[in-house]
């Protein structure tokens, strides 16, 4: 009997079948201007299209058409990139939360008021799903809502403390620091003690200056929504983290966060073009890849910044590639080469390729890694900071600033990252701990989008603590409870014992003279 059991059990393994996820319609709302938010989901995106999935396409750039795609392309969101910028260099945390809160409200504006979403929005077409990038502009959350869609957000840095919120998810401020602190979570007292009155600082400019902002903009958008803008927050039933514990460290996730950093990596680099590969294959050695991402441009570096690295650059036996926006820089040396834009991975993959100069942005760090290169980063603004600084920590790389940039110091950095051989080791065993994976982090991606399509929003992932006020959550009721009952017995009984010293004294007035006697 056990036999047939056995056999009967391998038959039905075999005859079971994967389940298979109809074809949906999915709406990704992506128009924050710089291009690397775009590129960590580009790849998914596709992917998902060449599934049978039809997608469309909410961004700031100009697109090739793909299969099963369609683009609405807003180019006016470009406008505001270096205003941006510009706007983040207040001395004071609640100012530069102020500033960016302004840049995220134009941001909406432009996107709400571009003629071909507001064709979309009126032409009573359906989703099933909205894909929704998770920058702090939460009234465009509200598309789910005006869909009726399933909602599921991405975060190209990764997760915070607004991200957990979003889902109930912990995270303790003891070893999870502020996104834009220049800390790690290995941090010293006075470092967890500023990183607590950051994000107290944070917290109280979050709920009393910027979520009373987005619940006007949002009713002015969605002025009949279904939904108020804190039960569209409260609707997340998946999300996808640019992050992954090799890169960064362990901490809590709930079933429904779903770690995918480094999807935006093709596991099978493309062939360089013939310049570029002429140029790097040429250098005896090794070559140096210098990028400040697509937020930060080389060409708009103040010019004495650029002297610095013009003249170091020049000094090397290395050759580098540099990615500049204009078609010509004065006073280039011979061993450097200019272009607006470069294929950065495939670059990367490039055994001659010896070191990475990086503004440290968590796309960028996290391809240096995937490939096993040192960097050196030059942090301008947001979490590039903290992922410079864990780059020092862990031992992949170093750190300059880039406001005070020394050519001394630079020339230092830079030998020692190619010199000394245990940048390169580091920065290899990490790599290797990533790739480490039963999967690809795109497949992973991919997967959990489709399970969430297939069980209709999946609200058995909904945790309970999203149904919990402050209170409930940190257990300050029960714990009152607990403490306050056992310091209420003991303070009944000091007033029924000095009641009874009192009665007993009143019983026997005389008491004091006899013992005296």
């Amino acid at each position: 009997m056990r036999l047939f059991a056995a056999i009967a059990f391998v038959l039905c393994a075999l005859s079971a079948k994967p389940l298979e996820t109809e074809s949906a319609k999915i709406l990704a709302t992506l128009p924050f201007p710089g291009r690397s938010q775009y590129i960590f989901v580009e790849s998914y995106l596709k992917a998902l299209a060449a599934k049978g999935h039809q997608v469309t396409v909410i961004n700031a750039f100009k697109n090739k058409p793909t299969p099963n795609m369609r683009f609405i392309e807003i180019p006016r969101a470009q406008e505001f990139s270096d205003e941006m910028l510009g706007l983040l260099n207040f001395p004071l945390l609640w100012q530069q939360l102020n500033a960016m809160d302004f840049i995220l409200v134009r941001f909406i504006e432009v996107t709400m008021e571009d003629e071909g979403v507001q064709k979309l929005i009126k032409s009573g077409e359906t989703f099933d799903v909205v894909l929704s990038e998770m920058l702090q502009m939460e009234p465009l959350y509200g598309l789910a809502q005006h869909f009726n869609a399933t909602l599921i957000g991405f975060s190209s840095f990764g997760t915070d403390r607004k991200v957990d919120e979003a889902v109930g998810n912990i995270s303790p401020i003891s070893y999870n620091p502020l996104v834009t602190s220049p800390r790690t979570d290995r941090m010293t007292f006075l470092e967890r003690l500023e990183n607590h009155y950051e994000v107290l600082v944070e917290d109280l400019h979050r709920h009393f200056v910027h979520l009373p902002l987005m619940k006007k903009v949002f009713k002015k958008y969605f002025p009949n929504a279904k939904k108020t803008i804190e039960e569209v927050m409260d609707s997340f039933s998946l999300i996808l983290l640019g992050q992954h514990f090799s890169l960064s460290y362990p901490r809590p996730y709930l079933p429904n966060m779903i770690e995918v950093g480094g999807m935006q990596i093709s596991h099978k680099p493309k062939p360089l073009p013939e310049d570029i590969k002429q140029f790097i294959e040429g250098s005896p050695d090794g070559v140096i890849y210098f990028s400040m991402g697509s937020n930060v441009k080389s060409k708009d570096l103040p010019q004495e910044t650029r002297d610095t690295l013009l003249k170091t650059f020049a000094k090397l036996k290395q050759r580098v590639l540099w990615k500049f926006e204009d078609d010509e820089m004065p006073g280039r040396p011979a061993n450097v080469l200019i272009k607006k834009w470069y294929p950065q991975p495939d670059i990367l993959a490039h055994p001659n390729v010896k070191m990475f100069i990086t503004h440290g942005g968590l796309l960028s760090t996290t391809e240096s890694i995937y490939f096993g290169k040192p960097v050196l980063g030059l942090p301008c603004f947001y979490d590039q900071y903290m992922n410079v600084e864990r780059a020092q920590r862990v031992g992949y790389g170093l750190g300059l600033d880039l406001n005070s940039l020394k050519q001394e110091e630079l020339e230092k950095a830079i030998h020692t990252l190619i010199n000394d051989p245990s940048y390169a080791k580091t920065s290899s065993a990490i790599s290797e701990r990533y790739r480490d994976q039963p999967q690809s982090a795109l497949d992973r991606a991919v997967w959990w989008t489709e399970y969430i399509i297939r069980h209709k929003g999946a609200p058995h992932l909904r945790a309970a603590s999203r149904d919990l006020n402050f209170i409930q959550l940190h257990s300050l009721d029960t714990f009152a409870v607990l403490l306050g009952v056992p310091i209420l017995v003991i303070l009944v009984l000091l007033k029924l014992s000095c009641k009874f010293l009192r009665a007993k004294k009143q019983k026997c007035p005389h008491a004091d003279k006899v013992k005296k006697q």
